[in-house]
């Protein structure tokens, strides 16, 4: 088995194949635009989260074909021409990305490459799997620490990740889109990011009682101990045992209680008994915590239905949600002579039928409220007016909305120009600070966990002509050849 110690080779066969050819062909050096982009914002969000940037940063920096990638290329059949090629290859376009964090919807442009055919091709895999597994994992994350309110979230994931090196960056991006911290240590060893952890029932199983499995992890952790207490019976014998090792040896000792923490049963009646108890006792100032298969859903039902949580610990769906992304990458332009040639790809489906051009999206924001009003793409050539506009859903133009008192942003920046990076990736910490104050950005309507409002995003009028007229003249032409 070979070590990973060089992952250029993430990379479809495909992307090497069409490459070949463009280098048979001459058409190694045509410049190329594509776009990364997502169709459908998931969990059936009303949002998503832009995020895997850094990761991106990372693969693109490190490109490089090395003798034993070579040395397998050549053996899957490649030509010495495209070998030599890659021998010397490294990325020199640009890349434009909306920053990690920032809030995002359904078919704007969220990073851009310009590059040559063959530099633009073979990176697309790792920049689709670094977007789709970061952005889903945030945006998952983001749903469910918004409905937790001003409870702690802990990212508990790590275990229900996807492999080895998935259950860092899952905690990573969990950490990103908003938890207060993680269990996974190798994330808080890379990131410096908060860490937690107190104990398994495995732990309890292994003393002869619960209440020395209790007494001796407060004899090691006096100052953080939190009890694990439905490991055999959570309100008659887990919640005695535990109140009996606070009271008997942490506050004789001169120690502040923790907490409790529950991870089976029924969370809305156990916590709310094990606070009257807890209460009853004298311990007002015990945390209750609770896991177990937690979900945006969930958490909303149980505050909903009166239970006493102060901290939720969550795992599988954080690292693991039962949703896609669906980001894909797309040509959108090719460069000949310095003029551009817009691409589009039509489908019977319209959704998958995709915006044409090198494009730049940008967001409105109310002056008075701070809040997003809607997104437009425009041509990357076009100037966004800046004292009133009309934004129009392209998908149901019945819907507009009159803007006035606003200002624009260009949401993209720059990340490599010419091969160069010129983006200085902020730390995890000012990321995760950053997609909370953006997060705030969006009106309730859109982040509430039923039946969001859709957010407008909307071609510009010389973007729409230009894609109603490409549909058009396609079209014609097919019905040209069936004559």
């Amino acid at each position: 088995m070979k070590k990973r110690d060089n992952l250029t080779l993430v990379s479809d066969q495909y992307e090497y194949t069409m490459s070949q050819v463009y280098l048979d062909n001459e058409m190694q050096d045509t410049k190329v635009v594509f776009d990364v982009f997502y169709r459908v914002n998931p969990l059936n969000s009303g949002y998503s989260i832009a995020a895997g940037l850094d990761e991106i940063i990372d693969y693109i920096k490190n490109f490089k074909i090395g003798e034993s990638e070579k040395e397998f290329l050549r053996k899957l059949g490649f030509k010495e021409n495209m070998l030599n090629y890659l021998k010397n290859m490294k990325f020199t376009g640009d890349i434009w990305a909306i920053p990690d964090g920032t809030m995002i919807f359904p078919n704007e442009p969220i990073i851009t490459v310009r590059a040559n055919a063959i530099e633009a091709q073979v990176i697309e895999t790792a920049l689709l799997a670094a977007f789709n597994h970061a952005s889903l994992i945030t945006t998952a994350t983001k749903r469910i620490v918004n409905e937790a309110g001003p409870r702690a979230v802990m990212e508990f994931g790590a275990r229900r990740s996807s492999g080895i090196y998935a259950s860092v960056d899952s905690s990573k991006y969990g950490y990103l889109g908003g938890c207060a911290g993680t269990s996974n240590l190798q994330t808080g060893y890379e990131e410096d990011c908060k860490t937690l952890g107190t104990m398994a029932h495995s732990f309890i199983e292994m003393f002869d009682s619960e209440y020395e499995a209790f007494l001796a992890y407060a004899k090691s952790y006096p100052n953080d101990s939190v009890f694990l207490i439905d490991t055999y019976d959570t309100l008659r014998s887990g919640l005695p045992n535990a109140i009996k090792v606070m009271q008997e040896y942490l506050i004789p000792n001169g120690y502040k209680p923790g907490g409790i923490r529950i991870d089976s049963g029924d969370l809305a009646y156990l916590t709310k008994e094990a606070r009257k108890i807890l209460d009853s006792e004298g311990l007002q100032d015990v945390k209750i915590c609770v896991s177990n298969g937690l979900k945006a859903e969930t958490i909303r039902d149980l505050l909903q239905q009166g239970a006493c949580i102060d901290s939720f610990g969550v795992g599988d769906n954080i690292a693991s949600p039962m949703a896609l992304m669906g980001g894909v990458y797309k040509l959108v332009c090719v460069i000949k002579n310095g003029k551009q040639i817009p691409k589009i790809k039509i489908s019977e489906d319209p959704i998958k039928t995709i915006n044409p051009g090198f494009k730049t999206p940008y967001r409105f924001y109310d002056k008075n409220t701070g809040k997003a009003i809607g997104d437009v793409i425009t041509l990357q050539s076009e100037i966004v007016d800046t004292n009133g506009y009309t934004l129009i859903d392209p998908i149901h133009p019945e819907r507009q909305k009159e803007i006035k008192n606003y200002t624009v942003r260009k949401l993209q920046v720059p990340i490599f120009e010419g091969g160069e990076l010129v983006y200085e990736n902020p730390s995890l910490k000012d990321r995760r600070d950053y997609c909370i104050s953006e997060f705030e950005t969006l009106y309730p309507e859109i982040t509430r966990l039923m039946n969001p409002d859709k957010y407008i995003v909307d071609l510009s009028e010389e973007l729409l002509e230009l894609k109603t007229s490409m549909i058009k003249e396609k079209r014609e032409a097919i019905r040209a050849l069936k004559r």
